[in-house]
């Protein structure tokens, strides 16, 4: 089994983190999106995974590479790091790792992540997960008959057809053939709204008679903004707890200080007078001195001191600073700082 992670995406939307880590890096308790993605579906396979190709861009850097090669070494399989240059949509994305698309394999966009109690069924031939959602214009959508099998992809309509979105997560039994419709696209200029699409090569495989099924997820949980990647955090860090896995490090130095689970606080974190929780997530490094934090990530050797954050995002090295504050406030009046 492979696993192909299209990442090259700049992350605009998640600026300014975004601007020195790319978007799949960040963490969400205390491990990268992108890491928390393919142990997941390490999780759901019926069989190992022996290679992982991302596709990154070239300006990513080393550092960036040898972390996902050690992402892939973490579910035993071998690292493929692949560029795309140009962004020209997800078929293309994809077909960048062309080497690499034979066999059994899931493809596995880098800016979702699932909370699933399935097996993935590799008798089928292709497999697309799906979630129901109130919106489905952002989106690529499926449609299904009465047998429960998928027939029609539409990529973000403009008038509804289903509610059954696409999460970006897909099971394909012969890569080979898949790598044949992506280059179909490519070699023909087959385009919709101006870029390569996968749905478009689904569409085309469909017709000619491979069936394709929904697989569903308890939850999915974007990472796509601020907001979407901080409550994603905060889901996760409830699904890590359930699953009785440690989120607090031996290293940590929790003084005079209360947490309130579920938290993540990572390794030599250093939390003094405070509170910390629900749903924060501390890096390796950080330190937080007479704060009180919920509901935010804090990334690695960052500081909280003196403050009161909450639904917020602080990144790596980044220091937050409050002053207390010497006041005389009369009588009935308000003070918002």
């Amino acid at each position: 089994m492979k696993i192909i992670v299209p990442m090259a995406g700049m992350g605009k939307r998640m600026r300014p983190h975004t601007l020195t880590v790319p978007k799949p890096l960040i963490p969400i308790a205390g491990k990268p999106i992108v890491q928390r993605l393919v142990e997941d579906i390490a999780q759901v396979c019926n069989e190992p995974v022996d290679e992982v190709a991302f596709i990154i861009g070239r300006a990513f850097g080393k550092e960036v590479e040898s972390n996902l090669q050690k992402i892939a070494e973490s579910v035993g399989a071998k690292a493929s790091i692949v560029y795309q240059d140009e962004a020209l949509g997800t078929a293309h994305a994809i077909l960048c790792a062309k080497e690499s698309l034979t066999g059994p394999l899931v493809v596995a966009f880098a800016d979702t992540l699932f909370k699933a109690d399935f097996k993935l069924d590799s008798s089928a031939a292709g497999t697309i997960w799906v979630q129901k959602v109130d919106d489905p214009k952002p989106f690529g959508v499926v449609k299904l008959d009465d047998s429960g099998e998928i027939t029609d992809f539409v990529e973000k309509p403009e008038e509804f057809v289903s509610d059954l979105a696409i999460i970006g997560i897909y099971y394909f039994q012969d890569g080979a053939y898949l790598r044949e419709e992506l280059q179909y696209l490519l070699d023909n200029d087959i385009k919709d709204k101006g870029e390569y699409q996968l749905t478009n090569a689904l569409e085309n495989m469909k017709n000619k008679g491979t069936k394709f099924v929904p697989g569903r997820v308890t939850e999915w949980l974007d990472c796509g903004n601020k907001d979407a990647t901080v409550f994603t955090n905060q889901r996760y860090l409830e699904y890590l707890q359930e699953r009785g896995e440690k989120l607090v490090a031996d290293s940590a130095k929790v003084i005079n200080s209360v947490l309130i689970e579920p938290v993540y606080i990572g390794e030599n974190v250093v939390v003094t007078n405070s509170v910390v929780g629900p749903h924060v997530s501390l890096g390796d490094g950080s330190n937080v001195r007479n704060s009180v934090l919920t509901n935010s990530i804090v990334q690695k050797a960052a500081s909280v001191l003196h403050a009161n954050v909450t639904n917020s995002m602080v990144g790596n090295n980044a220091t937050v600073i409050s002053a207390p504050a010497d006041l005389s406030l009369g009588d009935f009046n308000t003070l918002r700082v």
